[in-house]
């Protein structure tokens, strides 16, 4: 069985056609939806649906935060092995996860990165801005990092179950947003996990509003700095 965790602010127009979408292509999958909005809750919607966990914080407490929560809830269900996080916008296309899954168990791996920067990979509908930070930000955190993937700043991202128990219990410390996807990373290439990234088709969102902004942008450059002296220390 999977399970699929699914972030979520402001993200009424995409979740249920994400859902329904993902349910039909994958059955054989459970949905666990970290919602951070506080304008309204879905619950009613999700409480007959036994494949779909709709998981409500009630106010914005970031994206890394909702991932690990919906994480541990996602474990507590002993028939899930295998673990999927992506975002609700459909930047993440549903249809390569079947591709990206057979990659994940045929290479025996702990952690599958979808990246948007592999010969392969594709991006369509970004500013000119939102490129450059991306590109500088990955650059940065490969060089800081060194982890081996090419993306550091995705979350479409597949996961063991050994992994995700490291992620829940020593991932978070270090900030929120974006920059917890490049601690999960340092933190399972310390524990000598096997991680590798595979290309992928990244589509910017045609519904609701990003949740990425210049405070989001300053933290997690910050972030970067305190993950580079974690790796100095452990390296030490």
């Amino acid at each position: 069985m999977i399970g699929i965790v699914i972030p979520t602010y402001n993200e009424k127009e995409n979740i249920f056609k994400l859902s329904k979408k993902l349910l039909k292509l994958y059955p054989n999958s459970t949905i666990f939806i970290v919602d951070d909005t506080k304008n309204y809750n879905l619950k009613k919607y999700f409480i007959k649906k036994k494949k779909i966990n709709y998981i409500f914080r009630r106010n914005k407490k970031g994206r890394g935060s909702a991932v690990i929560d919906g994480f541990k809830k996602a474990l507590k269900n002993s028939k899930i092995k295998v673990f999927v996080e992506m975002d609700a916008d459909f930047s993440h296309k549903p249809e390569e996860l079947k591709k990206n899954l057979n990659t994940f168990k045929i290479n025996k791996l702990d952690l599958l990165v979808s990246s948007r920067y592999l010969k392969n990979s594709k991006i369509y509908n970004w500013s000119i801005q939102r490129r450059i930070f991306s590109l500088l930000a990955n650059f940065l955190a490969r060089i800081l990092l060194n982890v081996g993937v090419t993306d550091y700043t995705n979350g479409y991202r597949i996961y063991s179950k050994k992994a995700l128990n490291i992620v829940v219990s020593k991932c978070g410390n270090i900030g929120d947003g974006f920059i917890v996807l490049s601690e999960i990373l340092l933190q399972l290439k310390m524990n000598n996990l096997k991680i590798s990234d595979t290309p992928s088709i990244f589509v910017n969102r045609k519904r609701g509003e990003s949740s990425v902004n210049f405070k989001l942008i300053i933290q997690s450059l910050f972030g970067l700095i305190k993950l580079y002296l974690i790796k100095n220390k452990f390296l030490a």
